[in-house]
């Protein structure tokens, strides 16, 4: 009976000690104020710089541009656009009125949506700066009862306007805290704790991940259900690398009840933690070792001796160059960008562009059939939250020398606010690139050569989603330009195997990946992110173009040549018109015009999408994960501006059937010529793992364009001035100064 009382203390101790680790790192730190000197010392040029070159500045100007967001001051701040997220007074008087009315006075529930509810898309258009704001409404969804409750709170009035009782079959995105409990509940079954202990790993050495689940069938209904996995930490903190294989718990996730666990492939090792440690102070250490060399780089940065180019007003809005825009961090999607005007720089008219654009959802689905794998489908955005994972950004790392910070701030379950630090950077980038240029062959005697740099303003968000991290940049160019550019590193998801060797593996086996290491196989995957692109061209009318390039034969006594490409219009009248697949063979662009709007010479301006390197999902349409995913089975749809959809997996993703998705919507086949419309575009990786990526990934990236098209009458940055020497200090290594 002691030793009984003894194993029951222990699972207690153990329980409490991981409660508070995954609480320390997935759950928001308290809002604290940095020591001011220290910001000075971050902010101040770096030490290669001799002194007669450097460029001294005040110390509130080091303040400024150190753009630290911890001097932001959220207990006091109040909006000033309508688009502006709700401040922390804001959420506090929401949640004061939604806990004074039923049924939320007298039942216990739980929040999992606490956002802005925006106003229409015509008051935001007609508002400017001066104007009174309009009315103030927040957007929530809450659990009770098993049940998603979508709600408006009218802060004016103190009412809750809104009330439904959603009859969608999938349930709202997770809570921090939903993951958080998941990861230590089963703990509390002695089955589970039985099998981790005759694995050989101690209860202090693990690490547990919460897994979305999908959508199966019928088992899977009619309650909220995660399922468990595990991982010995035990010398690493690259507990990815270190799989239990073949353990598998299903979770209730409202009662924290254990519904079944699933053990097997005990005879799978768990991989040896040899070097699977990334930290720099851990490889460093190997640095003296001769078989073990580090890479030769000295620091770099790029200094701004008049400061950024780039002013944050009111905390939102950006302005920069030719182009200003509205800014915002949200917990779904992680950065919004609202009302993005460019300036002619003939007519000094301020013309619409976008009118907003975030990332609608991501889906990650693994290709393992396997018991312990064929649920791991991920929709990140819908069942996690992208801007939830959102982590603080590192300076200098993740972000330049004169970058600006800007928070998030967020609800938890119980409706609190509170804030993520440095969860978006602001920056331009200069990386040596050419903004446009031409040099005269000496053969013409007349001496030209006219470069212009590439100054570009990139707005940054990085999302660790468990092992994975996902850097979204959006990138504003001179000439009119929008990049949008993911790029994936982190750590791989990978599965335990018995095989140290390729040379041990059966012809007959299957491992679906790639042997990375010893007793180690990196799953093949895929990554889809789907992007939410409102363009409003000069104005909200806009039509989608599909311009062909066509093969036309020549006739000999035409031409010498005997094939041309000629470019082929075809307007899409409805939302079907507009589902495009990418073809390498069958070229054309895709334009989204304003037939209104007529440039100089006569063409309907507008912009254009340009792809860059991307992957279309081939997964049978009716498998489930794809069936859900269907929004990823085109790379470009285009559908009639309708304010209730934006999330390409549905409002409710998690466990839903794929009843509600942006493929459902475009089936209705609603008219688009002349409308006011949206555009989304679908970027995708197909990942085969390799070697390079063990135990740590470099970040691969891809990227589309937004790109104006007839936009502007002419060149938009002719006007733009060359870098001069004088305009820029001379800083030379300490050595030699």
């Amino acid at each position: 009976m002691e030793g009984r009382s003894f194993l029951r203390f222990l699972f207690l101790l153990v329980c409490v000690f991981l409660l508070l680790l995954f609480t320390r790192t997935w759950l928001p730190l308290p809002y604290t104020t940095s020591d001011k000197d220290e910001l000075l010392a971050c902010s101040t040029y770096s030490s290669w710089c001799t002194s007669k070159n450097r460029i001294q500045a005040k110390s509130n100007d080091l303040l400024s541009r150190a753009g630290t967001s911890h001097l932001h001051d959220h207990h006091n701040r109040v909006p000033h656009h309508p688009l502006d997220p709700l401040t922390i007074s804001e959420i506090n008087l929401v949640r004061s009125v939604l806990f004074s009315s039923e049924p939320f006075a007298s039942s216990s529930f739980t929040i999992h949506s606490f956002v802005l509810e925006e106003p229409d898309k015509s008051l935001v258009l007609k508002w400017k700066k001066g104007d009174p704001l309009p009315p103030r409404q927040a957007s929530i969804i809450a659990l009770l009862n098993g049940q998603s409750h979508i709600l408006t709170v009218d802060l004016g009035s103190r009412q809750v306007t809104r009330h439904d009782v959603s009859t969608a079959s999938g349930y709202p995105t997770m809570s921090i805290e939903d993951m958080t409990t998941s990861t230590w509940a089963p703990l509390l079954d002695a089955a589970f704790n039985r099998s981790i202990l005759s694995r050989g790993v101690a209860l202090s050495d693990l690490a547990c991940l919460p897994i979305s689940l999908g959508w199966y069938g019928k088992k899977e209904e009619d309650r909220r259900l995660i399922k468990v996995q595990c991982y010995s930490m035990q010398g690493t903190v690259n507990f990815y690398m270190r799989p239990i294989e073949g353990l598998t718990v299903l979770l209730d996730m409202d009662t924290r009840e254990v519904v079944e666990i699933s053990d097997r492939n005990r005879e799978i090792p768990i991989p040896a933690a040899t070097n699977t440690d990334y930290r720099f102070s851990q490889v460093a250490q190997k640095a003296n070792s001769p078989s073990y060399a580090t890479i030769p780089l000295n620091p770099i940065s790029i200094e701004q001796p008049r400061g950024p180019s780039f002013r944050i007003e009111d905390g939102h809005r950006v302005k920069w160059a030719n182009w200003e825009f509205h800014l915002k961090p949200d917990p779904r999607a992680g950065v919004i960008v609202s009302r993005a005007t460019a300036t002619d720089p003939q007519s000094g008219e301020v013309r619409n562009v976008m009118y907003k654009g975030f990332t609608s959802e991501l889906f990650v689905p693994y290709m393992d059939p396997t018991d312990a794998w064929y649920f791991k489908t991920y929709m990140d955005a819908g069942e996690y939250g992208f801007g939830l994972q959102a982590m603080p950004l590192d300076p200098l790392n993740d972000c330049p020398r004169y970058a600006h910070y800007m928070d998030g701030v967020f609800a938890a379950v119980d409706g609190k606010p509170y804030v993520r630090e440095n969860m978006i950077c602001v920056f331009e980038r200069y990386a040596g690139d050419i903004g446009w240029r031409h040099a005269e062959s000496p053969i013409t005697g007349m001496g030209i050569r006219e470069v212009r740099p590439k100054v570009t303003l990139v707005v940054r968000m990085a999302a660790s989603v468990a092992n994975y991290d996902y850097i979204v940049d959006w990138e504003f160019q001179t000439d009119g330009l929008i990049r949008v550019k993911v790029g994936l590193s982190g750590i791989l998801m990978v599965k335990g195997t018995p095989h140290d060797n390729m040379n041990q593996v059966p012809p007959e086996e299957e491992m679906y990946g790639t042997l990375l290491s010893e007793n180690v196989v990196g799953v093949i995957h895929d990554h889809y992110i789907t992007f939410y692109l409102d363009m409003d061209i000069d104005g909200t009318d806009n039509s989608f173009i599909k311009v062909n390039l066509v093969k036309e034969k020549t006739s000999p006594e035409e031409s010498p040549r005997r094939s041309v490409l000629k470019a082929k219009r075809q307007v899409a009248k409805t939302e079907k018109e507009a589902q495009i697949k990418f073809k390498l063979y069958d070229p054309a662009e895709f334009h989204v015009v304003n037939p209104s709007r007529k440039s100089r010479v006569g063409n309907p301006v507008g912009y254009k999408i340009v792809p860059a390197g991307t992957a279309a999902s081939i997964l049978d349409a009716q498998d489930p994960p794809q069936f859900r995913g269907a929004f990823t089975n085109n790379q470009i749809w285009v559908t009639a501006y309708n304010r209730s959809e934006e999330w390409a997996g549905g409002l409710f993703v998690y466990q839903s059937k794929g009843e509600d998705t942006l493929a459902v919507w475009s089936d209705r086949n609603r008219p688009i010529e002349n409308k006011d419309i949206v555009v989304w575009y679908t970027l995708g990786f197909h990942h085969i793992p390799c070697q390079e990526d063990f135990p740590i990934m470099p970040t691969v990236s891809s990227s589309f364009d937004l790109k104006p098209a007839n936009f502007f009458d002419i060149n938009p940055i002719l006007r733009m001035s060359p870098n001069l020497q004088e305009d820029l200090p001379v800083c030379r290594p300490a050595a030699s100064a």
